[in-house]
């Protein structure tokens, strides 16, 4: 059983969707797409029933809805009906929530406890500048960070800024998967493209596909590749 990412055509680049209860890292450059995936990926769990939370440190919940609601695939209406569980940790609210779960192992022990507490099955967690953010040595912290995630059961996306494919963090070592988006300017305007890098259990290749913004959010071209 495979779980939908909510992207119309991104889902025959994985073999029918994504494997259930791993982390998966979405990496890219400013602009490129990562959050809209996300926030489709999200919604299309809401939509379907499943107990789902955005956890952010960076931005309002008022300002992702504002972001995204230009788009009509409902992430405004499902965030607004409290289908999703929206926690932002640096407010005092996202805080107290996180905190009742212990003060033991920081944020590690913490957000893994809240989702296994809450039976979370879809998360997005926007993004590796939190875990910098809360984390002192960041390195070994990060490591047990991610480790202790994907011993939940749920599906996380865990969004990076890392621009370059080439150049693997932590977080794409110890990921499940690894989604990079591309973003670069051609004699034609930009061209957008979507690459899966890695992808246990799956069988893909390394191909960039065709992305583009519309109405309904991000569509992923599977049969249209695009060079890097």
């Amino acid at each position: 059983m495979r779980v939908s990412s909510g992207v119309p055509g991104f889902d025959e680049l994985v073999q029918g969707g994504l494997l259930p209860n791993r982390l998966y890292v979405v990496s890219g450059p400013p602009g490129s797409g990562k959050t809209t995936f996300c926030s489709q990926f999200i919604t299309d769990g809401a939509k379907n029933g499943e107990t789902c939370v955005y956890v952010t440190m960076h931005e309002t919940k008022e300002e992702l809805i504002t972001d995204m609601s230009g788009f009509d695939f409902g992430f405004d209406r499902v965030m607004q009906s409290g289908k999703i569980q929206f926690l932002n940790l640096v407010t005092e609210n996202g805080k107290r929530t996180i905190t009742q779960f212990g003060t033991e192992g920081g944020l590690t022990n913490r957000l893994a406890a809240f989702f296994e507490s809450n039976d979370i099955d879809r998360a997005v967690i926007d993004s590796t500048m939190l875990l910098q953010h809360f984390m002192g040595d960041a390195a070994d912290e990060i490591t047990g960070f991610l480790s202790a995630l994907k011993k939940t059961d749920t599906t996380i996306l865990l969004i990076s800024e890392m621009t370059d494919p080439s150049s693997y963090a932590d977080e794409h070592y110890l990921a499940h998967g690894v989604i990079f988006f591309h973003n670069y300017l051609e004699s034609g305007g930009m061209q957008r493209g979507v690459q899966v890098i890695k992808m246990r259990g799956t069988a893909i290749d390394c191909d960039i596909r065709r992305i583009e913004f519309g109405d309904s959010g991000l569509t992923v071209h599977p049969n249209e590749k695009v060079e890097g």
